[in-house]
């Protein structure tokens, strides 16, 4: 299955199985049929789906289309030239992450100076995930988006210190999450090596992000916006919410999925939304583009995190730098548990149970291998990164948007 799953990945397109149920054929819940299944999906996906709330996306898409549909590969339904190195203005760049790391140089040594801490252990636990190692994903979005809004603002080509502050603080409160997120999940791997809280114990890790937090705080204090401000403490409360929301579960079937995407948009996706407009904020005053710069970060955002979901049924733990299947063993259903559960109803019982009996996990993952949860989850993270695509492609042409564009295929694309 995950060779076919790979295989999917590399081509244009895929289709449902020979013999796959259509609409309103027998145990399929749905309207009947129409003349053209694949066309009157993309005409109900272009007129409503782009418009629709978050929340109520996955509800609207599989009631109304409960079948699998043949769908085009995100780059070749989109305008964008996402995959061409001289960009929609005409400029020359490498990829996007060598031209945001050109205003990061130093990311990791700035964050270890606010890091301001006199306890050896305690200075070693902080500083534990800031090592380099990363893609820096967030701090790139940020400094793109900076430089992108003040293009468009008044052709300014530098970034404001305070903006490039604002990737710090992005990277600083993502970092004190993901140390928090391990003690709730007693995580024991996080990026190829051991947890925090598997080498000094919960209470001192919990005690470390929770500093690493009180860091980002007081960098952020000193840009001295009070609009940045309330727009990044907001960030804070929703990881506190969503966090909340995964430890609940919806028994009403219906409702699961608004959950999950809730949850997904408050855990990952408010980070990317609220930065991306924080740094709109500190370069133009134009509310038209702040909107613009939190829509891409949203759509961006959640795309990722349901392309992480689907890599934890598709990649092996060496290639993830974490066990795989860790959401089942966390009792969690993923957007893949879900679509799969259309097909598979006895998963209900599992889903409700949170995966905890013996053999659930197991279980669970070979529904999920057999049916079309993966690709679903997938076409929904296409649709959130071409609405991304959408929004950025309002603002004037830059390398630095042009750069934003093509993140969006790197995030369906990538495969760690």
């Amino acid at each position: 299955m995950a060779s076919c799953w790979w295989s999917w990945r590399r081509c244009c397109s895929w289709r449902p199985a020979a013999g796959s149920p259509g609409p309103g054929s027998p145990g399929r819940a749905g309207p009947p049929g129409p003349p053209s299944a694949a066309d009157a999906s993309a005409q109900f996906l272009n007129a409503f789906i782009l418009q629709m709330p978050y929340f109520n996306l996955v509800k609207s898409l599989t009631s109304a289309f409960p079948n699998r549909y043949s769908m085009s590969r995100f780059h070749h339904s989109t305008s964008a030239a996402c995959c061409h190195s001289r960009t929609q203005s005409g400029e020359q760049y490498s990829d996007p992450f060598k031209l945001g790391w050109r205003d990061l140089n130093g990311l990791y040594e700035d964050i270890r100076k606010e890091l301001l801490i006199s306890t050896t252990e305690l200075k070693e636990m902080s500083e534990y995930y800031f090592d380099g190692k990363g893609k820096a994903f967030r701090p790139i979005i940020v400094v793109l988006m900076a430089r992108a809004c003040n293009i468009h603002h008044n052709n300014s080509r530098d970034v404001q210190a305070s903006q490039r502050s604002i990737a710090l603080v992005a990277e600083m409160i993502h970092t004190a999450s993901l140390v928090h997120d391990d003690v709730i999940d007693d995580a024991s791997s996080r990026r190829g090596k051991h947890t925090v809280n598997k080498i000094w114990g919960e209470k001192k890790a919990v005690l470390a992000g929770d500093l690493i937090l009180s860091a980002a705080s007081i960098a952020l204090a000193r840009i001295g916006n009070t609009t940045v401000i309330s727009i990044l403490t907001q960030v804070i409360e929703d990881l506190v919410r969503g966090e909340f929301l995964q430890l609940g579960s919806k028994e009403n079937e219906t409702e699961r999925f608004a959950h999950y995407l809730e949850k997904t948009f408050k855990k990952t996706a408010s980070l990317i939304a609220n930065s991306c407009k924080a740094v709109s904020v500190l370069g133009c005053p134009d509310p038209v583009v702040h909107e613009i710069a939190y829509q891409y970060g949203k759509n961006v955002g959640i795309a990722f995190q349901l392309i992480d979901d689907v890599l934890d049924f598709t990649l092996c733990s060496d290639q993830m730098g974490k066990p795989t299947s860790a959401d089942l063993k966390l009792g969690l259903a993923t957007g893949p548990v879900l679509f799969a559960c259309q097909q598979f109803p006895e998963m209900n019982a599992m889903i409700m149970r949170r995966f905890s009996l013996p053999g659930d996990v197991d279980r669970a993952r070979q529904y999920v291998l057999q049916s079309d949860g993966v690709q679903q989850t997938t076409y929904l993270a296409q649709r959130y990164c071409h609405e991304a695509v959408r929004e950025i492609s309002k603002l004037r042409p830059s390398p630095e948007r042009d750069a934003l564009i093509q993140l969006s295929e790197i995030v369906l694309t990538r495969e760690k």
